[in-house]
């Protein structure tokens, strides 16, 4: 797909397995509590998933256990009041405009934080529908500050 503000084509994203992990040595249960243990250190239900790929060979939590991690953390009451992705692009946004507090001049990433403050918008309105946000939630810059200090 090509990128909405570029005029380039996107990377190609990662493929899953084309069959079910038959190698894996984990149980359903056991894949479970790893995941509720790794989100108790702190990580992000990214950050899971690649440290269950890479250290223990585990390459979809969904295809074991039939939930994705984030279902599994919401169960276990771990999930993080806001979506991880734009949780991400508010971080992104707040230091953006850290920058620009420094360089005033930089038109190019101004233009950036306004592609990137519409795509939080368009995202939150996304979330809103969903149900996974409140209906009277909106992006203010100087709340994504606080929520970014706050972890979310």
């Amino acid at each position: 797909m090509a990128r909405m503000y570029a005029r380039k084509k996107g990377k190609s994203g990662s493929k899953k397995p084309l069959t079910k992990a038959t190698w894996v040595e984990y149980t359903p249960e056991e894949v479970e509590q790893l995941v509720v243990k790794l989100a108790k250190e702190g990580y992000s239900s990214a950050m899971i998933g690649l440290i269950l790929r890479d250290q223990y060979g585990i390459p979809s939590v969904r295809d074991i256990t039939g939930k994705k991690i984030t279902k599994i953390l919401a169960e276990h009451g771990l999930a993080p009041k806001i979506p991880e992705d734009l949780f991400n692009l508010l971080k992104k946004a707040v230091n953006l405009r850290k920058h620009l507090e420094v360089h005033r001049k930089d038109k190019h990433s101004r233009r950036g934080l306004e592609l990137l403050e519409s795509k939080i918008r368009r995202l939150a309105e996304y979330y809103i529908r969903k149900g996974k946000l409140p209906k009277d939630w909106k992006y203010d810059p100087e709340k994504a500050k606080i929520w970014v200090q706050t972890g979310g």
